[in-house]
């Protein structure tokens, strides 16, 4: 009897545990950006007795925050379309042509999915130098592009081999091109698997820091999180207007997970 009281009161321990600690690091950021310099290093993990909203007015009078944020909304919009899009195409084929060298090319592209992206920076640099995409969102989105495609490929490839063979075969008897099967049956089936991928990559590349930081160095250029990098200072920081353009960059994050974990449960 006990026992049985025992392992729901366990359980739900563990779970309201697991609750505050993932909550806790937002509450902190944004308790941390209602406070002054001096009162954070005072009282660091306490709530200000008199919260200010001075740090948010600086981070978006001081800073080009709406155009990071608008660069950052392009920047991941764009590449995980166009990644989406290739990989899409790219499984398609794989799965479902009868082309030669299909183990070779999924083989190939677990490899690619392997290397490390700061391995790229030096050659892509100099690439993106010689094309004169320095400074610009193309060079950041075809870095992106080129990282999402492997894994996207092999996302999408796993989830359509799962679909029915039966069901394309019976489409091509129908008379349909092979467009056609991808736009009306293979798509469709694939829809929850795009949009999970889709989330996936737009989140990465929304926090992407290093890629953006080398790449667009200019003030204009920059993406949200390569921007908030000019929030430390060299020698002393305002941890509070750190925590408060931290808190602005999280909130798109936020929305994007919630929205996902909505349209799954609808789903």
């Amino acid at each position: 009897m006990i026992g049985k009281l025992t392992a729901p009161f366990v359980r739900h321990s563990f779970l309201i545990f697991l609750s505050v600690a993932s909550i806790y690091p937002v509450w902190f950021i944004l308790q941390t950006s209602l406070k002054t310099n001096q009162d954070y290093l005072l009282k660091p993990l306490t709530f200000p007795l008199h919260p200010i909203i001075s740090n948010f007015l600086t981070t978006f009078s001081s800073f080009p925050v709406a155009r990071w944020t608008l660069n950052s909304v392009i920047v991941a919009a764009v590449s995980v379309l166009c990644s989406t899009g290739i990989a899409l195409l790219a499984s398609y084929a794989m799965v479902f042509s009868k082309m030669r060298g299909v183990n070779f090319l999924l083989t190939t592209n677990i490899a690619f999915m392997v290397i490390p992206p700061v391995t790229l920076l030096i050659p892509m640099f100099i690439l993106m130098v010689n094309l004169h995409l320095i400074n610009t969102l193309s060079s950041v989105i075809i870095f992106y592009v080129g990282l999402f495609v492997p894994f996207s490929v092999f996302f999408l490839t796993n989830f359509m081999r799962s679909v029915p063979f039966e069901l394309i075969e019976a489409a091509k008897i129908d008379g349909l091109s092979p467009f056609a099967i991808l736009r009306r049956i293979v798509v469709p089936l694939s829809s929850a698997a795009m949009f999970t991928l889709m989330l996936v990559n737009i989140i990465y590349a929304w926090n992407e820091l290093l890629i953006a930081l080398v790449f667009l160095q200019q003030q204009e250029s920059r993406t949200l999180m390569s921007g908030l990098a000019l929030f430390q200072g060299r020698y002393s920081t305002n941890h509070p207007l750190s925590l408060a353009g931290s808190f602005v960059s999280s909130v798109p994050t936020l929305l994007f997970r919630s929205w996902g974990r909505l349209v799954g449960e609808e789903g």
